[in-house]
């Protein structure tokens, strides 16, 4: 298994500042997050959703694109995905972000997956998803980068075996599943190997950070309310020792992508941190 950096994790790094950062921690790989930084939030201090400064625009020309492709050779780093935030149906977007993702030479791209929110029916959301990976697949083969479904909270894809429903129809190949236990503490755990058993050739990419279920006060019925609160990747809930254990026994080689939203290091601390640690369970 190799590392990576998703640099929504580290909004104040340049990409050239990025791409020596990771070089100097020993990670590998670089996971490109592909999104516009609104106009009000320039003049803010560098943030993980808003400015963050190692973003490509949405609207990257090639001299664009040739920064963030030189910024990773010239410290010998690998452009691993180009991680983007589409909404479902929108092909025409899909193949803009795949057409970056292959003038930078990555492996990946992140597809679109819906939100759940009680509004819809569940399978009126699946039969969606499924409409617009039949139009994404292709262009994903016709590109040579595979589009990824990220386990995430909020959505249809919460859990493995939620996300392998919608993929298991397609050629793994071609279209996968990026797998984030950090996510399922959120929603959507499962015990780790069966979920990776069950994704099988699906599983493509790992996300590693970590996060806690905290008390939040009173419910509107006076019953306990919970949140959940990001942390530093020892102290959270997953417990990474037992995960890496498990991507061993299935025969994981790929990356494993550090997207630590803590805020309890400094980015390059942050790095460090990760490489060492998991460097040591590795």
């Amino acid at each position: 298994m190799k590392l990576s950096v998703f640099t929504v994790s580290t909004p104040d790094l340049t990409p050239e500042e990025l791409a020596l950062a990771a070089q100097e921690a020993g990670i590998e790989g670089i996971e490109w997050r592909f999104q516009d930084v609104p106009e009000d939030a320039k003049d803010e201090a560098p943030s993980y959703w808003r400015n963050n400064r190692c973003s490509i625009s949405t609207r990257a020309d090639d001299e664009l694109l040739q920064r963030f492709r030189q910024a990773a050779a010239a410290h010998g780093r690998v452009s691993v995905s180009v991680t983007p935030y589409l909404t479902v149906g929108d092909v025409e977007g899909t193949e803009r972000v795949l057409q970056a993702a292959s003038r930078l030479g990555a492996s990946f791209i992140r597809l679109a997956v819906p939100g759940y929110d009680r509004t819809k029916h569940v399978r009126e959301l699946m039969e969606q998803e499924l409409a617009y990976l039949r139009q994404a697949a292709p262009l994903c083969k016709r590109y040579g980068v595979k589009g990824l479904l990220e386990t995430h909270h909020g959505t249809i894809a919460a859990s493995a075996s939620a996300a392998l429903r919608l993929v298991e129809e397609f050629d793994p190949d071609t279209v996968g599943v990026l797998y984030d236990p950090g996510n399922m503490v959120h929603e959507g755990y499962e015990n780790y190997r069966m979920g990776m058993e069950l994704l099988g050739p699906y599983l493509a990419h790992v996300h590693v950070k970590n996060a806690v279920w905290q008390p939040g006060g009173e419910a509107s019925d006076a019953s306990a309310a919970w949140r959940v609160s990001w942390q530093p990747i020892q102290r959270g809930i997953v417990p990474w020792s037992q995960v890496i254990e498990d991507l061993k026994a299935v025969g994981y080689d790929g990356y494993l992508g550090v997207e630590d939203f803590s805020g309890e290091y400094a980015s390059r601390d942050m790095l460090m941190r990760f490489s060492a640690y998991l460097r040591s369970l590795l």
